[in-house]
């Protein structure tokens, strides 16, 4: 159905250009080389009215607030980068009339994906959430454009999945949360981001093509020896069979604690990779996969640094014979070697209890973080620890315990990765700082309180922001499964620290320092 502008065709030709406006739109109408443009108004950049902009040669309209440059014919931008939107105009007995219909939903979703991938190379994050509110717009959850940028993100990172999927499922559960539509977008846009920002500059890394069929034992083989084209092609298989992930889980797992594997990063994405599947769906199920394997390939194997040399004695030596008293004061202050010990003297009661003891470790060591060393500037590299090195404990903690319940007969590796943990932070800590002024009366209260400063958070970095949103939903998953958990309200004191004492994220002096002194010494 057509709409009538009320100007000819005469008219507009002796003024030039004129906004007519219908349907609630405004409409810029333009008449150059004997030809009649329709464009909407609005600069798509920041909305400024495009009837103020400099027609050139060429049928180019620039909009003169950021010299954005639109062809009026496709509506392209020429400089700058969304396209403005175009109208069919067609002249009737010298009236011109407008086709003021929206495009079928599927080019909206199109059109609106195609600029999302150029907003992500771009790590443009205003274009970004541009897009994605078309697609809203269009009657799409933004859920879409989560699951089509891990498609078109997974190939450019070298090292597999990173923590902007990790920290997804969590913000996608916090947008389930929202009490308004903005909060909710806001929300949908931090793991886009947070894939741009991983992403940016990246090449391309593409993976094995072959396909084989799924086998435990073979894909756990295959981690194991750092072979990702075998691991990848098994992966394929499962995905080609339609295994879900809740049956490959175990394996996966098993194969993100068979080591200390890249401070605990393994343990936590396999957890969250199964809850991103889940919320984003089948679309996204492979390259979710895929890039969690690569990772888990590629993961450093810590306890073969030198400081963690007895895990794999300690790991040989449990018989489950311990029964020594479990208290979390007993690992507080202990070295390595002896959290380990510890660890292995406690081996003969429930998990769960030897678990708890090693949190509450792991809880006193958060809460007095000394941070000094993450303010020093004179520091060897060696002593480069920052409030993160502390939080993995818990997210580590939660990870290694869902997968556990799954497959109990991994629980001493994921106790001994605990003590280990606690024992390389005990060297970090202020044992007088008191922490009494960070006691937390309702847990339950600061983390929705917690969650709901992350709508707006105003960290740059999206690192950051993804883990004080992971730690509060992990804290809050390990109080839904023990609410009498005995080290819930020393955790909750040591985040509320945590979460009011943000980390220098910028150290010029101290990188300056340390570049100068590895150089005098490489001379």
């Amino acid at each position: 159905m057509l709409t009538p502008t009320g100007l000819s065709a005469e008219e507009l030709t002796q003024r030039g250009r004129k906004v007519v406006r219908a349907h609630g739109k405004q409409i810029l109408l333009i008449a150059q080389a004997d030809k009649i443009f329709a464009i909407a108004n609005r600069c798509p950049h920041e909305g400024y009215p495009l009837s103020e902009g400099t027609l050139s040669d060429g049928c180019v309209l620039t909009c003169n607030w950021h010299n954005w440059k639109f062809d009026l014919a496709s509506g392209t931008a020429l400089v700058g980068r969304d396209p403005v939107r175009t109208y069919s105009v067609h002249v009737r007995e010298g009236q011109i009339f407008l086709d003021l219909s929206d495009p079928p939903a599927g080019a909206q979703k199109a059109r609106a994906l195609e600029g999302l991938d150029k907003a992500l190379t771009d790590n443009d994050p205003a274009r970004i959430a541009r897009e994605v509110a078309r697609l809203e717009c269009a009657g799409y959850d933004a859920t879409v454009a989560l699951a089509h940028a891990l498609r078109s993100t997974f190939a450019r990172l070298e090292n597999g999945m990173t923590h902007a999927h990790a920290a997804a499922a969590d913000w996608l559960a916090l947008a389930g949360r929202a009490p308004t539509p903005d909060q909710r977008l806001a929300a949908m846009l931090e793991p886009l981001g947070h894939l741009a920002w991983d992403t940016q500059g990246a090449g391309h890394f593409p993976y094995a093509d072959r396909v084989e069929r799924w086998d435990e034992n073979a894909f756990l083989a295959a981690v194991e020896a750092e072979d990702e084209p075998r691991a990848i092609a098994l992966m394929r298989g499962a995905v080609a069979d339609g295994i879900s992930y809740d049956r490959l889980g175990p394996a996966i797992g098993t194969a993100a604690l068979a080591h200390y594997a890249d401070f605990g990063h393994s343990a936590i994405y396999t957890l969250k990779a199964g809850q991103l599947i889940e919320r984003v769906g089948a679309e996204a199920h492979e390259p979710i996969l895929l890039a969690l394997v690569r990772q888990q390939v590629k993961a450093t194997r810590e306890e073969r640094l030198p400081e963690f040399r007895f895990y794999d004695k300690a790991l040989a030596a449990w018989d489950g014979s311990g029964h020594a008293p479990l208290k979390a004061e007993d690992f507080i202050g202990v070295s390595i070697e002896g959290a380990l010990k510890r660890t292995l003297a406690c081996s003969g009661g429930p998990p769960r209890e030897l678990y708890d003891a090693l949190l509450g470790a792991a809880a006193w060591n958060l809460m007095h973080f000394d941070l000094s060393f993450d303010r020093a500037t004179d520091n060897s590299i060696a002593d480069n620890v920052s409030w993160l090195d502390f939080t993995h404990a818990l997210t580590f903690a939660n990870a290694a315990r869902r997968i556990c319940e799954r497959r109990p007969r991994l629980w001493p590796r994921a106790l001994l990765q605990l003590a280990l943990f606690v024992g390389r932070n005990r060297g970090f800590v202020d044992a007088e700082l008191d922490g009494a002024p960070w006691h937390v009366s309702e847990p339950r209260r600061f983390i929705a309180e917690g969650m709901a400063t992350l709508f707006d958070h105003g960290i740059v970095e999206p690192v950051i922001a993804c883990h004080r949103l992971k730690m509060l939903f992990a804290l809050e998953d390990e109080i839904n499964a023990q609410p009498d958990a005995p080290w819930i309200a020393a955790m909750s004191a040591a985040m509320n620290r945590w979460l009011n004492n943000p980390q220098k994220r910028h150290h010029g002096l101290r990188i300056a320092a340390q570049a100068r002194d590895f150089v005098a010494r490489e001379a």
